[in-house]
Protein backbone atom coordinates (compact mmCIF):
# COMPACT_ATOMS: atom_id res chain seq x y z
CA UNK A 1 0.00 0.00 0.00
CA UNK A 2 3.18 2.66 1.13
CA UNK A 3 4.76 1.87 -2.78
CA UNK A 4 0.95 2.47 -3.80
CA UNK A 5 0.51 6.07 -2.20
CA UNK A 6 3.59 7.15 -3.13
CA UNK A 7 3.40 6.47 -7.05
CA UNK A 8 -0.21 7.89 -6.98
CA UNK A 9 1.09 10.32 -5.13
CA UNK A 10 4.02 11.65 -7.53
CA UNK A 11 1.62 10.88 -10.11
CA UNK A 12 -1.17 13.20 -8.93
CA UNK A 13 2.36 16.08 -8.06
CA UNK A 14 3.24 15.93 -11.95
CA UNK A 15 -0.53 16.71 -12.83
CA UNK A 16 -1.43 19.37 -10.62
CA UNK A 17 1.44 21.66 -9.17
CA UNK A 18 -0.58 22.54 -6.03
CA UNK A 19 0.07 18.98 -4.50
CA UNK A 20 2.28 18.94 -1.78
CA UNK A 21 3.84 16.57 0.70
CA UNK A 22 4.69 16.97 4.81
CA UNK A 23 6.55 14.49 6.23
CA UNK A 24 7.51 14.46 10.22
CA UNK A 25 11.23 12.87 9.69
CA UNK A 26 9.75 9.90 8.11
CA UNK A 27 10.04 8.38 5.00
CA UNK A 28 13.58 8.35 3.76
CA UNK A 29 14.55 6.41 0.80
CA UNK A 30 10.48 6.30 0.75
CA UNK A 31 10.32 9.60 -0.85
CA UNK A 32 13.77 10.32 -1.89
CA UNK A 33 12.23 10.49 -5.34
CA UNK A 34 9.51 12.38 -5.05
CA UNK A 35 11.92 15.32 -3.04
CA UNK A 36 14.26 15.28 -6.00
CA UNK A 37 11.27 15.43 -8.67
CA UNK A 38 9.36 18.01 -7.06
CA UNK A 39 11.76 20.36 -4.44
CA UNK A 40 9.83 22.88 -2.84
CA UNK A 41 6.97 20.79 -2.23
CA UNK A 42 8.26 18.36 -0.24
CA UNK A 43 8.98 19.28 3.48
CA UNK A 44 10.31 17.57 6.25
CA UNK A 45 9.19 19.04 9.53
CA UNK A 46 11.40 16.97 11.84
CA UNK A 47 9.79 15.31 15.00
CA UNK A 48 7.19 17.90 14.70
CA UNK A 49 3.35 16.56 14.06
CA UNK A 50 1.74 19.44 15.00
CA UNK A 51 3.70 21.88 13.53
CA UNK A 52 3.28 19.69 10.28
CA UNK A 53 0.01 19.77 10.30
CA UNK A 54 -0.62 23.46 11.28
CA UNK A 55 2.01 24.24 8.23
CA UNK A 56 0.06 22.08 5.90
CA UNK A 57 -3.13 24.26 7.35
CA UNK A 58 -1.86 27.28 6.26
CA UNK A 59 -0.97 25.82 2.79
CA UNK A 60 -4.13 25.01 2.94
CA UNK A 61 -5.60 28.56 3.16
CA UNK A 62 -3.26 29.56 0.88
CA UNK A 63 -4.72 27.05 -2.27
CA UNK A 64 -2.81 24.04 -1.95
CA UNK A 65 -3.15 20.74 -1.54
CA UNK A 66 -1.20 18.78 1.23
CA UNK A 67 -0.87 15.40 1.97
CA UNK A 68 0.77 15.17 5.76
CA UNK A 69 2.59 11.52 6.74
CA UNK A 70 3.65 9.47 9.22
CA UNK A 71 2.78 6.60 11.53
CA UNK A 72 -1.26 6.34 11.95
CA UNK A 73 -1.35 6.77 15.78
CA UNK A 74 1.46 9.70 15.55
CA UNK A 75 -0.41 11.01 12.69
CA UNK A 76 -3.34 11.14 14.53
CA UNK A 77 -2.63 10.96 18.44
CA UNK A 78 0.48 13.24 18.53
CA UNK A 79 -1.58 16.33 16.80
CA UNK A 80 -5.50 16.08 17.38
CA UNK A 81 -5.64 19.24 18.47
CA UNK A 82 -4.22 20.72 15.16
CA UNK A 83 -6.00 18.31 12.96
CA UNK A 84 -9.69 19.21 15.05
CA UNK A 85 -9.12 23.12 15.48
CA UNK A 86 -7.07 24.03 12.22
CA UNK A 87 -8.76 21.61 10.03
CA UNK A 88 -11.74 20.89 10.69
CA UNK A 89 -13.10 23.02 12.21
CA UNK A 90 -11.74 25.40 8.73
CA UNK A 91 -12.83 21.94 6.76
CA UNK A 92 -9.69 22.48 4.81
CA UNK A 93 -8.52 19.85 2.38
CA UNK A 94 -5.98 18.20 4.04
CA UNK A 95 -5.15 14.87 3.69
CA UNK A 96 -3.78 13.03 6.39
CA UNK A 97 -1.75 10.02 5.95
CA UNK A 98 -1.38 7.39 8.48
CA UNK A 99 0.68 4.68 7.55
CA UNK A 100 0.71 1.20 9.61
CA UNK A 101 -3.09 0.40 10.58
CA UNK A 102 -3.68 -2.14 13.17
CA UNK A 103 -0.76 -4.15 13.72
CA UNK A 104 1.54 -3.00 10.69
CA UNK A 105 3.84 -2.43 13.05
CA UNK A 106 3.66 -5.60 14.99
CA UNK A 107 7.17 -5.51 16.25
CA UNK A 108 7.11 -2.34 17.52
CA UNK A 109 4.94 -2.66 20.25
CA UNK A 110 1.51 -1.07 21.53
CA UNK A 111 2.88 2.78 21.14
CA UNK A 112 2.75 1.80 17.20
CA UNK A 113 -0.06 -0.50 16.85
CA UNK A 114 -2.97 1.89 15.18
CA UNK A 115 -6.56 0.58 16.90
CA UNK A 116 -7.73 3.87 17.62
CA UNK A 117 -7.34 5.94 14.99
CA UNK A 118 -10.28 5.18 13.25
CA UNK A 119 -13.16 5.81 15.96
CA UNK A 120 -11.11 9.44 16.58
CA UNK A 121 -11.05 10.89 13.28
CA UNK A 122 -14.62 9.65 12.97
CA UNK A 123 -15.54 11.52 15.54
CA UNK A 124 -14.36 14.79 13.96
CA UNK A 125 -16.59 16.66 11.77
CA UNK A 126 -15.96 17.74 8.76
CA UNK A 127 -13.88 14.42 8.39
CA UNK A 128 -13.92 11.94 6.08
CA UNK A 129 -12.10 8.31 6.83
CA UNK A 130 -11.04 5.99 4.31
CA UNK A 131 -9.31 2.91 4.73
CA UNK A 132 -8.37 1.32 1.78
CA UNK A 133 -8.53 -2.52 1.36
CA UNK A 134 -5.68 -3.20 -1.33
CA UNK A 135 -3.27 -1.53 -3.42
CA UNK A 136 -5.92 -0.37 -5.83
CA UNK A 137 -8.00 1.22 -3.64
CA UNK A 138 -4.75 3.49 -2.12
CA UNK A 139 -3.97 4.70 -5.57
CA UNK A 140 -7.71 5.55 -6.25
CA UNK A 141 -8.34 7.40 -3.00
CA UNK A 142 -5.22 9.21 -3.55
CA UNK A 143 -6.60 10.28 -7.01
CA UNK A 144 -10.02 11.12 -5.22
CA UNK A 145 -9.05 13.35 -2.24
CA UNK A 146 -8.97 15.79 -4.88
CA UNK A 147 -12.46 15.90 -4.94
CA UNK A 148 -12.80 16.60 -1.76
CA UNK A 149 -13.66 20.48 -0.10
CA UNK A 150 -12.46 19.45 3.39
CA UNK A 151 -10.14 16.86 5.79
CA UNK A 152 -9.34 13.59 5.14
CA UNK A 153 -7.87 10.34 7.12
CA UNK A 154 -6.25 8.00 4.76
CA UNK A 155 -5.27 4.92 6.43
CA UNK A 156 -3.13 2.35 4.98
CA UNK A 157 -1.01 -1.12 5.90
CA UNK A 158 2.39 -0.75 5.63
CA UNK A 159 3.81 -3.68 2.51
CA UNK A 160 3.00 -6.41 0.96
CA UNK A 161 -0.62 -6.19 1.07
CA UNK A 162 -2.09 -8.46 -1.52
CA UNK A 163 -3.97 -6.66 -4.55
CA UNK A 164 -7.28 -7.32 -4.75
CA UNK A 165 -8.87 -5.48 -7.10
CA UNK A 166 -7.68 -5.71 -11.09
CA UNK A 167 -8.50 -1.82 -11.49
CA UNK A 168 -10.03 0.69 -9.57
CA UNK A 169 -13.28 1.71 -11.96
CA UNK A 170 -15.88 0.89 -9.10
CA UNK A 171 -13.89 2.97 -6.51
CA UNK A 172 -16.18 6.13 -4.86
CA UNK A 173 -15.14 7.43 -1.68
CA UNK A 174 -18.60 6.43 0.41
CA UNK A 175 -19.31 3.57 -2.04
CA UNK A 176 -18.74 0.17 -0.81
CA UNK A 177 -17.52 -2.49 -3.26
CA UNK A 178 -19.11 -5.42 -3.14
CA UNK A 179 -15.81 -7.78 -4.33
CA UNK A 180 -17.70 -11.30 -3.71
CA UNK A 181 -21.59 -11.64 -4.21
CA UNK A 182 -23.31 -14.43 -1.89
CA UNK A 183 -26.72 -15.50 -0.22
CA UNK A 184 -26.54 -16.74 3.28
CA UNK A 185 -24.49 -13.81 5.13
CA UNK A 186 -22.35 -10.70 4.42
CA UNK A 187 -18.23 -9.77 5.44
CA UNK A 188 -17.96 -5.97 5.46
CA UNK A 189 -14.64 -5.55 5.83
CA UNK A 190 -12.69 -1.89 5.90
CA UNK A 191 -8.84 -1.55 5.41
CA UNK A 192 -6.05 -4.16 4.31
CA UNK A 193 -7.79 -7.17 6.81
CA UNK A 194 -9.58 -6.99 3.47
CA UNK A 195 -7.81 -10.34 1.85
CA UNK A 196 -8.83 -11.97 5.17
CA UNK A 197 -12.31 -11.61 4.44
CA UNK A 198 -12.16 -13.12 0.88
CA UNK A 199 -10.65 -16.08 2.59
CA UNK A 200 -12.63 -16.53 5.05
CA UNK A 201 -15.60 -15.85 1.97
CA UNK A 202 -14.02 -19.01 0.00
CA UNK A 203 -13.26 -21.34 3.80
CA UNK A 204 -16.98 -20.50 4.04
CA UNK A 205 -18.13 -21.08 0.57
CA UNK A 206 -16.50 -25.00 0.65
CA UNK A 207 -18.78 -25.56 3.85
CA UNK A 208 -21.61 -24.54 1.34
CA UNK A 209 -22.32 -21.25 2.81
CA UNK A 210 -22.54 -18.29 0.23
CA UNK A 211 -20.79 -15.37 1.78
CA UNK A 212 -20.33 -11.66 0.38
CA UNK A 213 -17.87 -9.42 0.79
CA UNK A 214 -17.77 -6.18 0.94
CA UNK A 215 -15.02 -3.21 0.90
CA UNK A 216 -16.56 -0.92 2.89
CA UNK A 217 -13.19 1.59 2.54
CA UNK A 218 -14.72 4.90 3.47
CA UNK A 219 -16.13 4.11 7.28
CA UNK A 220 -17.36 8.14 7.32
CA UNK A 221 -19.62 8.93 5.06
CA UNK A 222 -20.84 5.04 5.73
CA UNK A 223 -21.93 3.16 2.40
CA UNK A 224 -25.71 3.09 4.13
CA UNK A 225 -27.38 1.70 0.81
CA UNK A 226 -24.77 -0.89 0.47
CA UNK A 227 -25.61 -2.02 4.23
CA UNK A 228 -29.20 -2.03 3.36
CA UNK A 229 -29.13 -4.78 0.62
CA UNK A 230 -27.36 -7.09 2.68
CA UNK A 231 -29.69 -6.21 6.40
CA UNK A 232 -32.86 -6.04 4.51
CA UNK A 233 -32.49 -9.34 3.05
CA UNK A 234 -32.01 -10.72 6.66
CA UNK A 235 -28.70 -12.02 5.77
CA UNK A 236 -26.20 -12.12 8.95
CA UNK A 237 -24.04 -9.27 8.48
CA UNK A 238 -20.83 -8.94 10.00
CA UNK A 239 -18.08 -6.36 10.07
CA UNK A 240 -14.17 -7.47 10.21
CA UNK A 241 -11.67 -4.51 11.51
CA UNK A 242 -7.93 -4.63 12.38
CA UNK A 243 -9.26 -1.89 15.18
CA UNK A 244 -10.44 -1.89 18.65
CA UNK A 245 -14.48 -2.95 19.60
CA UNK A 246 -15.08 0.79 20.26
CA UNK A 247 -15.60 3.63 17.83
CA UNK A 248 -14.78 1.53 14.47
CA UNK A 249 -16.62 0.19 11.79
CA UNK A 250 -18.54 -2.03 14.01
CA UNK A 251 -19.78 0.71 15.74
CA UNK A 252 -20.83 2.83 12.71
CA UNK A 253 -22.79 0.04 11.67
CA UNK A 254 -24.24 -0.84 14.61
CA UNK A 255 -25.27 2.93 15.37
CA UNK A 256 -26.72 2.36 11.89
CA UNK A 257 -28.99 -0.66 12.07
CA UNK A 258 -29.83 1.00 15.76
CA UNK A 259 -31.32 4.13 14.16
CA UNK A 260 -32.49 2.32 11.24
CA UNK A 261 -34.80 -0.04 13.89
CA UNK A 262 -33.41 -3.29 12.29
CA UNK A 263 -33.32 -6.60 13.67
CA UNK A 264 -30.47 -7.97 11.16
CA UNK A 265 -28.26 -10.64 12.67
CA UNK A 266 -25.24 -8.50 13.29
CA UNK A 267 -21.48 -9.98 14.78
CA UNK A 268 -18.18 -7.20 15.11
CA UNK A 269 -15.35 -8.92 14.42
CA UNK A 270 -12.44 -6.30 15.85
CA UNK A 271 -9.12 -6.43 17.82
CA UNK A 272 -10.99 -6.07 21.07
CA UNK A 273 -10.55 -2.90 24.21
CA UNK A 274 -6.89 -3.48 24.79
CA UNK A 275 -3.37 -3.40 24.38
CA UNK A 276 -1.45 -5.83 23.19
CA UNK A 277 0.77 -7.53 25.96
CA UNK A 278 3.56 -9.45 23.71
CA UNK A 279 5.34 -8.18 20.53
CA UNK A 280 5.29 -9.91 17.21
CA UNK A 281 4.09 -9.97 13.84
CA UNK A 282 1.09 -8.36 12.10
CA UNK A 283 -0.23 -12.22 11.79
CA UNK A 284 0.81 -12.95 15.35
CA UNK A 285 -1.38 -10.28 16.59
CA UNK A 286 -4.58 -10.96 14.19
CA UNK A 287 -4.31 -14.38 15.60
CA UNK A 288 -4.34 -13.45 18.86
CA UNK A 289 -7.29 -11.52 18.39
CA UNK A 290 -9.29 -14.15 15.94
CA UNK A 291 -8.17 -12.23 13.15
CA UNK A 292 -7.39 -15.11 10.97
CA UNK A 293 -9.47 -16.24 7.99
CA UNK A 294 -9.71 -20.01 9.84
CA UNK A 295 -11.31 -18.30 13.20
CA UNK A 296 -13.41 -15.48 11.37
CA UNK A 297 -15.19 -18.38 9.20
CA UNK A 298 -15.32 -20.38 12.25
CA UNK A 299 -17.12 -17.51 14.09
CA UNK A 300 -19.65 -16.78 11.59
CA UNK A 301 -20.35 -20.73 10.84
CA UNK A 302 -20.99 -20.65 15.04
CA UNK A 303 -23.14 -17.36 14.66
CA UNK A 304 -25.25 -18.88 11.76
CA UNK A 305 -26.02 -22.37 13.22
CA UNK A 306 -26.93 -20.56 16.42
CA UNK A 307 -29.44 -18.07 14.30
CA UNK A 308 -28.63 -15.27 17.39
CA UNK A 309 -30.09 -11.40 16.56
CA UNK A 310 -27.02 -10.04 18.03
CA UNK A 311 -23.65 -11.22 18.80
CA UNK A 312 -20.50 -9.59 20.61
CA UNK A 313 -17.19 -8.19 19.20
CA UNK A 314 -14.17 -10.16 19.51
CA UNK A 315 -13.78 -13.99 20.24
CA UNK A 316 -11.23 -13.36 22.57
CA UNK A 317 -13.85 -12.01 24.65
CA UNK A 318 -16.42 -13.80 24.61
Amino acid sequence: MRNAFVAALSELARADDRVVFLTADLGFKIFDQFALEFGGRFMDTGVAEATMIGTAAGLALGGMRPFVYSIAPFATLRCLEQIRDDLCYHSLPVTIVGVGGGYSYGHNGATHHALEDIAIMRALPNMTVVCPGDPVETAAAVRASLGLHGPMYLRLGRAGEPRVHANADRFRIGEAITVVDGADCSIVATGAILSVALEAAAILRAAGVGCRVLSMHTVKPLDTRALALCAGAGQLLVTLEEHSSIGGLGSAVAEWLAASRLASPFLSLNAGDSFAQSTGSQQYHRAARGLTAEQVSARILAALENSTPCCSTNPSQS
